[in-house]
């Protein structure tokens, strides 16, 4: 197997474990800002992830930019998506059914990955058999955390780094 991100283990992982696609978003948000790339290939990932927990909450505009958007970025990304593991061409033709599905109200469903690598996918499999999770596994609609994760996760640390953000702003102004 390649040597991968941990970031990217991290969001197959939450991505085919427990369909977490808030903590999709969050891992690879943070591995993407720090290497610095625009459009690049963990944008597009990124979209995926969030297109997927909005089609799963009913939200079909969010959705369906965000799927369009994936689908825009990650067309230019074949030799990135291999070099990850990905299979480029299967992926796009997942992401462009998706976007049917969405468009034409279709219920949301699970969707896996395609990956070329399979040591990736043991690699995410060992991680979620420790984790009690398992490949692929079905979005818990019973789980509301998940489901409706974004309004119901502790923003206590970013409503302080906001706070001290506009403390320091202020304080600069002062003369």
């Amino acid at each position: 197997m390649n040597v991968y991100p941990k970031a990217l283990i991290d969001y197959l992982t939450y991505f085919h474990g427990n369909r977490d696609y808030f903590e999709c978003h969050e891992v690879l948000e943070e591995h993407w800002k720090n290497e610095g790339a625009q459009n690049s290939v963990w944008v597009g990932l990124i979209q995926i992830a969030v297109s997927l927990y909005h089609q799963r909450r009913g939200n079909k505009t969010g959705a369906l930019r965000m799927i369009k958007s994936a689908i825009r970025i990650l067309s230019n990304q074949k030799e990135e998506l291999s070099r990850y593991g990905l299979h480029y061409e299967a992926l796009m033709e997942l992401l462009t059914k998706r976007d049917i599905e969405i468009e034409n109200d279709e219920v949301y469903s699970d969707m896996n990955l395609p990956l070329l690598d399979l040591g990736l996918r043991k690699e995410c499999e060992r991680i979620l058999q420790q984790t009690g999770l398992r490949w692929g596994s079905e979005s818990d609609f019973n789980n509301k955390y998940i489901i409706h994760k974004h309004k119901l996760r502790d923003r206590t640390d970013v409503i302080e780094e906001r706070l001290k953000q506009k403390k320091q702003k202020a304080d600069r102004r002062i003369p």
